[in-house]
């Protein structure tokens, strides 16, 4: 497309009211964006689909208004990719409400690798952080993209253990490029854009607004072949991504939580209403065949030392479990062991320093031994 036809297609794409519907529907009867910019009022007034609203807004617009927003994009070392582009990503012109361009700023070969949303509170308990964490580097490690909304919180979270693993990330913004909200997160958006890729629909320099954030939130399950959701609280706006997610077909993960936890009682009723539980890596990555298969077996994952004191049964269960955090109900089905009978031997190994037990009955290994 030429530059003068990009400007006026990017100008027509930011019009209020203009979607991919009715953006289509004007491309469909002028060929050119350029061609619906100058077309009179009345006659776009005749279009099935257009209301006199949305042609007063494309009749208020001008190529000018798309120039600007390139030209901003380009200083802050940008690109604005269409749907034709090569580079667009694929997952997002099959969802029902597809963006009509996105503006990027990092790395654009992210958006053409499979990837895992990983979503959940602003407030958090130390177990979401810890498990947000530990996904993110279980996706990344397979070389996964791990996508989330660059919010405080656990989007902060899972973004910066996937720049840990030197993994790759893309921080979906619900304002434009240039803007850093919140301001909290200027470290991560900087590191992102560097290391990773920001992505957004929201033209340079746009503040958020009341809806910016579920209109981010469907981009965010877009991407992302699965979304995991690792806490949320009853009626939190985390949930509007997993409605995004059944929408478009995706799967949708959550990870239990202790039923006392308010910041679980989302993530606890997606379980209970059909959502698959992630409990071990294989349970996310099962999805990903084209990913290395699984992952390496528990007792390769760490060196930790283990004590000489210990007995057979405990040897036996502390070779189950790495330095990532498992679930109590896993390691008795691997064990094939009661949980009453695998409570009482992680006891015994919490007491030498083998294991630290974390809330909602997650396990792992840690570094110091009882000698």
């Amino acid at each position: 497309m030429a530059v003068d036809a990009r400007a006026a297609y990017v100008a027509l794409a930011l019009t209020p009211g203009i979607g991919a519907v009715r953006l289509a529907r004007l491309l469909q009867v002028f060929d050119t964006p350029d061609g619906a910019l100058s077309a009179p009022f009345a006659f776009l007034c005749t279009i099935p689909g257009i209301s006199r609203a949305a042609a007063t807004a494309v009749c208020s617009t001008s190529i000018e208004a798309g120039q600007r927003a390139l030209h901003q994009l380009e200083k802050l070392g940008g690109v604005c990719l269409l749907p034709e582009d090569p580079g667009f990503p694929p997952l997002l012109k099959e969802i029902p409400d597809p963006p009509t361009l996105l503006f990027a700023l990092g790395d654009l070969a992210v958006l053409q690798r499979p990837a895992v949303a990983i979503v959940g509170s602003r407030e958090h308990s130390d177990y979401g952080a810890l498990v947000a964490r530990a996904i993110a580097q279980v996706a990344a490690r397979a070389n996964l993209v791990v996508v989330s909304g660059m919010a405080r919180g656990l989007d902060a979270v899972a973004h910066s253990a996937a720049l840990e693993c030197e993994g790759a990330t893309a921080g979906v913004l619900g304002n434009g490029l240039g803007v850093v909200y919140p301001a909290a997160n200027r470290l991560l958006y900087e590191r992102v854009a560097e290391k990773g890729l920001l992505l957004t629909e929201f033209p340079p320099g746009e503040r958020p607004q009341v809806g910016s954030f579920p209109r981010r939130n469907r981009l965010i399950s877009g991407l992302a072949r699965v979304t995991v959701v690792v806490e949320a609280a009853a009626g939190s706006g985390t949930l509007i991504t997993v409605e995004a997610a059944l929408a478009q077909g995706r799967e949708v993960m959550a990870v239990p939580g202790a039923i006392t936890s308010p910041v679980s009682v989302g993530t606890n009723r997606l379980i209970r209403d059909g959502a698959a539980p992630f409990l071990e890596p294989d349970d996310l990555l099962r999805h990903f065949p084209e990913c290395p298969a699984g992952t390496a077996p528990v007792e390769e994952q760490t060196s930790l030392p283990l004590p000489p004191t210990l007995s057979d049964a405990e040897s036996a269960v502390a070779a189950l479990i790495g330095t990532e955090p498992v679930h109590l109900d896993l390691l008795a089905s691997r064990a094939e062991r009661p949980i009453a009978a695998m409570l009482a031997v992680l006891s015994g190994l919490e007491i030498q320093g083998v294991v630290e037990q974390l809330p909602g009955w997650w396990f792992r290994r840690v570094g110091r031994t009882n000698r």
